[in-house]
């Protein structure tokens, strides 16, 4: 048997692997969100690199391909050793059907998925073993069945990538690991999003014409099956190059090294960062960050915090003035981003009611999420620490009695609960918020007259506002003060809400669309609530959870994580803070608008106090960062630290509170106190979450 003949399934499956890529790469090489130029090194570094580093993938990809094809074979049919392996599948199927099998402890899906498996093989292997004169047929359709399978998840991850670039701007990420765990709602925004029938009818077709080609170019290792001393040198290769892959894939990617983030992770591999960000998951900070002796590190906390003592945060807030019980209701706006108010640059007037809203607030102008999605969000308004290495504390198992905003209020005497239109499951909301005491508003809450719209996220901001009037109604004659968190769903994709509301008809699916029925809904919401004996004497925080996009061409551009924040009080006076602040000092500054005495452990502070140093936390899973003194510090695995100067890019008519455009310059000079103080954040943080020293 030739060479190509031996390797040919595997050659051509890997060949049309790279087309794809290198196909799916200009692609978002062009893409509009890919928001950089690149010098002809940085394209050659993009498709050179990335092209070997798909080759080393796909070599550790195809090992289920070398296992199928290196088991084809007559021999194993013959007598006695076909009826000896169709027994040992016979009793492999009876042992796991039996469910005492090791399978079995591991619960789930695991055991029935295995016993599926093991009944397919068992049945095939029969047919073949007792219909001789249709074996080559038969063997034949299952080879055309492997290459069809690949195909199709080749062309299916590329459309993945291609769809998951379109959305956040990178290649797989920690997202997309949270994506095959809530399975429903990401299937359902998918179907909701995107014109799924033609798109999969489609994808179908072409893997069915190319699986054709493949056939026609690799059916002769069927026809001519390989001798088994060619099995054991096809095996040999096979190996060598597998070993060999799995030293070269992580040593490649050490080559994503580039300032500009776009050249990294266009030349990454999609797979292979997908599962870099399932390894990732839990990022232990003092085995992957730079780190100070723990004493040093508290001893630099203190000089932000001077009461505490000892490694903690504890300290007492104390207020020489009548503490005021009024209501409050927060909301957390979902992917708000700054840019889409009018007083940020804003011209599409698509927030009439919030830019109007917060021209008689407490408005906050220069306010930082602390991450890209709706956990950090929920996590910094909730627990008012930094956004800690791997996932947010929402998600974690140890996310229960933690020291919370929800905690002080039921200090107070308030009734506590957290609002949301969808089901509360999705992203670990419900076993976060009623591990820590609140009481949970969802989907399920809702009766069916109670629900006019909903999509695969829950039901529609108006709805949900409804709701709340109803449940605070009831309240109010509880004879006690009440603290509702309201999480809104509107404004995320598919951007599916009411006709006949706004406008831009609902059916279209445009992000515009999304944040002006929001707007409109928070109207409708207020208009309502105006009408309430309980209105003027509550307070309402309305804030976003992140921006609409988190892509930029640095590892933390500041402009995606701008937002917008206010607090409004019926009949009070409208103020602006200029300083810069971050998201998690949004509710201690409202305690001390509230003139809250309280023994505190946040990290979050007041900002109206006169002692606060300005600085705001921004990150993702991986990248923590720290800004203040117009200098941005960076902490990455791999003990990394970054540094950039903040130079403003500044947008004509604009105020300078209102400026969100930023240059990030590397550091000519380091500033070693910055970046001790920003090591001093994160690392006594993740060092109280992990001793458990920021339980309630």
């Amino acid at each position: 048997m030739t060479f190509y003949k031996k390797y040919s399934p595997l050659f051509n499956l890997a060949l049309f692997y790279f087309i794809v890529s290198f196909v799916l790469r200009i692609v978002l090489f062009f893409h509009p969100i890919t928001q950089s130029s690149f010098t002809i090194l940085e394209s050659l570094k993009i498709f050179s690199l990335g092209l070997v580093s798909d080759f080393f993938v796909f070599a550790v990809a195809g090992i289920f391909l070398w296992l199928y094809l290196i088991t084809v074979s007559n021999t194993k049919y013959n007598k006695p050793w076909g009826y000896i392996i169709l027994g040992g599948f016979i009793a492999l199927f009876l042992y796991v059907a039996s469910g005492k099998s090791i399978v079995t402890e591991y619960g789930g899906a695991l055991p029935n998925i295995v016993l599926i498996f093991i009944g397919i093989k068992m049945t095939l292997f029969a047919l073949l073993l007792f219909i001789p004169k249709q074996r080559e047929k038969i063997r034949y359709w299952l080879f055309a069945f492997v290459v069809f399978l690949y195909v199709l998840l080749i062309l299916q991850n590329g459309l993945s990538e291609y769809f998951f670039w379109n959305e956040f701007g990178v290649k797989y990420n920690f997202i997309a690991v949270n994506y095959l765990i809530y399975t429903n709602e990401v299937i359902g925004n998918i179907m909701q999003s995107y014109p799924v029938i033609p798109i999969f009818s489609a994808l179908f077709l072409i893997t069915g014409i190319i699986t054709y080609l493949i056939l026609k170019k690799s059916k002769n290792f069927i026809n001519e099956i390989p001798s088994f001393s060619e099995k054991i040198k096809i095996s040999a290769v096979y190996i060598t190059l597998f070993v060999i892959s799995l030293i070269a894939i992580p040593t490649l990617a050490k080559t994503e090294n580039s300032k500009n983030v776009f050249v990294n992770e266009l030349q990454a591999n999609g797979l292979y960062k997908f599962y870099l960000a399932f390894q990732n998951n839990k990022l232990d900070y003092f085995k992957f960050y730079k780190t100070l002796p723990n004493q040093e590190a508290f001893a630099l906390l203190k000089q932000q915090f001077p009461t505490i003592s000892g490694e903690n945060t504890s300290r007492k807030i104390t207020s020489d003035s009548l503490e005021n019980h009024k209501n409050v209701v927060l909301i957390t706006i979902e992917s708000y981003s700054a840019e889409f108010m009018k007083m940020y640059g804003n011209e599409q007037n698509i927030t009439p009611f919030l830019d109007s809203l917060a021209q008689k607030s407490l408005l906050f102008t220069n306010l930082y999420a602390a991450g890209n999605r709706t956990v950090r969000g929920l996590e910094a308004v909730t627990l008012c620490l930094p956004p800690t290495a791997g996932e947010s504390v929402v998600k974690r198992e140890d996310n229960k009695n933690k020291f919370s905003t929800g905690a002080i209020f039921k200090q107070k005497g308030y009734n506590v609960k957290f609002m949301y239109g969808g089901d509360a499951f999705f992203d670990n909301m419900q076993d976060f918020y009623s591990g820590n005491g609140y009481e949970i508003v969802d989907k399920s809450s809702f009766s069916p007259e109670e629900i006019t719209f909903s999509n695969v996220w829950g039901v529609c901001d108006e709805d949900m506002y409804n709701k709340a009037i109803k449940v605070m109604n009831a309240e109010a004659k509880e004879n006690k003060p009440f603290f509702n968190h309201i999480m809104t769903v509107s404004n995320h994709r598919p951007f599916t809400y009411p006709n006949n509301k706004i406008d831009i008809p609902g059916d279209i699916k445009s992000r515009d669309g999304g944040v002006k029925y929001t707007d409109y809904s928070l109207r409708k919401f207020f208009e309502m609530a105006s009408k309430q004996p309980w209105f003027k004497n509550t307070v309402f925080v309305i804030v976003a959870d992140h921006c609409a996009s988190s892509a930029g061409k640095t590892q933390l551009p500041l402009d995606k994580y701008r937002i917008p924040a206010f607090i409004y009080t019926p009949d009070a006076k409208p103020e602006k803070y200029n300083n810069i602040m971050s998201q998690i000092d949004l509710m201690p500054t409202l305690f001390g608008l509230l003139n809250f005495s309280y023994e505190s452990k946040f990290f979050g502070q007041d900002v109206l106090k006169p002692d606060y140093k300005p600085r705001a936390f921004i990150a993702t899973y991986q990248d923590l960062g720290l800004i203040k003194d117009n200098v941005l510090t960076i902490l990455s695995p791999k003990q990394q630290v970054k540094q950039f100067d903040l130079e403003i890019n500044p947008k004509p008519g604009l105020a300078p509170e209102f400026q969100i455009d930023y240059n990030e310059i590397p550091t000519n000079k380091e500033r070693a106190d910055l970046i001790n103080e920003t090591i001093s954040f994160y690392q006594t943080a993740s060092d109280m979450l992990k001793k458990k020293k920021y339980q309630k």
